[in-house]
């Protein structure tokens, strides 16, 4: 065995994260969240009385199949970039009269078709397995979704954005945006069980109130209007900020030649 061959090996993968910020945070990264929510979800568990506990089951699986829609619509724009990206494909596509609105749409439109079918398939699966109809939602069950839908486009916006200005060294974002927001939006425990610290930023994010809204569906039964408005209206500015953030590392990376780059790094 030539232990010079695998030394020069391993260099050079510590070299790599060493001139990578984003991967090395990755190390930390999932670690981490996993400690978080399913520490909160402990926290959960045993904070709660003989009334919810019928209910707790119900609970983690809604939010399950309702994180889903969440991640896929996400997942659904950043690796039809990435396609295009791994497939050298993307200078081609720009070339042609398409603009970045147009581009992003149509990559949406894609996850729209991703999201359908994983919901498909769980909704029957929790059925099977556990007797559980998503559909007792009601009526809330399409402004819930199509709020996760929109927040899904708005993560999804924004990992696009810092994979155009960081390149492939950040291919990471494509899976991790979701789960760094996952512990903050209460996905499968009130936000009564973080921090006192941290529940402004739990509040300041458009999925807590759907998952909250889930929640208060399966508990009461009543439609949680004004949990919708504030996740439609946070929706919309979100959605406002992150087309200016995609639009401007376009920007960004035509100025620095950033796009004949990728797919070389």
């Amino acid at each position: 065995m030539n232990l010079e061959a695998v030394w020069v090996l391993v260099l050079r993968y510590v070299m790599i994260y060493r001139r990578s910020t984003v991967r090395l945070f990755e190390i930390v990264f999932w670690p981490g969240v996993g400690l978080l929510v399913w520490g909160y979800v402990t926290r959960f568990i045993q904070s709660v009385g003989q009334g919810e506990l019928p209910h707790f089951i119900t609970f983690l699986i809604g939010a399950m199949i309702l994180w889903d829609i969440l991640f896929r619509a996400q997942q659904g724009v950043v690796l039809s970039f990435l396609e295009d990206v791994w497939t050298r494909n993307l200078p081609n596509v720009f070339c042609a009269p398409v603009r970045v609105r147009e581009y992003i749409l149509a990559t949406f439109l894609f996850a729209l078709l991703r999201a359908s079918a994983s919901l498909t398939f769980l909704i029957i699966l929790a059925w099977v397995l556990y007797r559980f109809n998503f559909f007792t939602l009601g009526y809330a069950l399409l402004p819930f979704i199509a709020n996760l839908l929109l927040f899904g486009l708005v993560l999804g916006m924004i990992t696009v954005a810092i994979i155009v200005r960081y390149g492939q060294g950040a291919e990471s974002f494509a899976w991790a945006t979701p789960f760094f927001v996952q512990p903050f939006m209460a996905v499968f425990y009130p936000v009564s069980v973080l921090p006192n610290s941290l529940q402004p930023v739990a509040l300041a994010l458009p999925g807590t109130y759907v998952f909250e809204g889930m929640r208060e569906v399966i508990r009461t039964g009543a439609i949680p209007w004004t949990h919708l408005g504030w996740a439609m209206g946070l929706n919309l500015v979100y959605l406002g900020a992150a087309m200016w953030l995609l639009a401007r590392m376009f920007s960004v990376a035509r100025e620095r030649g950033l796009l004949g780059k990728w797919g070389m790094q």
